[in-house]
């Protein structure tokens, strides 16, 4: 199993040095279908939140190139075969520092803890933000819900009309260009 604590005192500083904040570090089933693992990362671009494809590709690139070298000298962090995902983390994104509960405030999230808090493992409310280390969240069944960060199993945001509108893309020229076909259409 690999050591997510060292993969990121790894990938961390390569995200530094191009400019990037590390917002995940994770092992998970590749979605390539060959039933391997994928080693994903997920950063953004502290100004826009986000990063685009020449972003994701340059993070590769250095992520790759140290791994490569460590493994070289001797140093295996990965064992066995695995695909390296990075990307941004996307507008309905997972909430892992303390400053994304604090951000994120006002908008709905949904939150799994490791136990149990006032009866309750798994809310979905309004993320009020943080109050020291306690994440604040106004569920809709429990009411006000606080509880220390580390008791997180995950979090997220969730895909709302608020979100969308809060969440500016970075680019959207070429987006009048898109045409949708009928085969796409059949699908949705």
């Amino acid at each position: 199993m690999a050591d997510i604590a060292r993969l990121t005192e790894v990938i961390e500083p390569e995200a530094e040095a191009l400019g990037f904040e590390l917002v995940r570090v994770k092992m998970m089933p590749s979605e390539a279908g060959d039933g391997g693992q994928a080693l994903q990362i997920m950063a953004e671009d502290p100004e826009t939140g986000q990063l685009v494809i020449e972003q994701c590709a340059a993070l590769s690139r250095r992520v790759s190139d140290r791994l490569d070298a460590l493994e070289e000298e001797g140093t295996v962090l990965v064992p066995g075969a695995y695909h390296l995902e990075v990307s941004s983390p996307g507008i309905d994104r997972p909430l892992t520092r303390a400053k994304d509960f604090a951000n994120w405030a006002g908008h709905e999230a949904k939150i799994s803890l490791t136990e149990k808090v006032h009866g309750h493992r798994n809310l979905k409310g309004e993320l009020r933000g943080l109050d020291g280390d306690m994440v604040v969240i106004e569920d809709y069944k429990a009411g006000e819900v606080s509880f220390p960060r580390n008791l997180i199993h995950s979090a997220k945001l969730v895909l709302t009309d608020e979100l969308i509108a809060a969440t500016q893309p970075l680019d959207t020229s070429g987006a009048d260009e898109i045409v949708e076909t009928e085969e796409e259409k059949a699908d949705d």
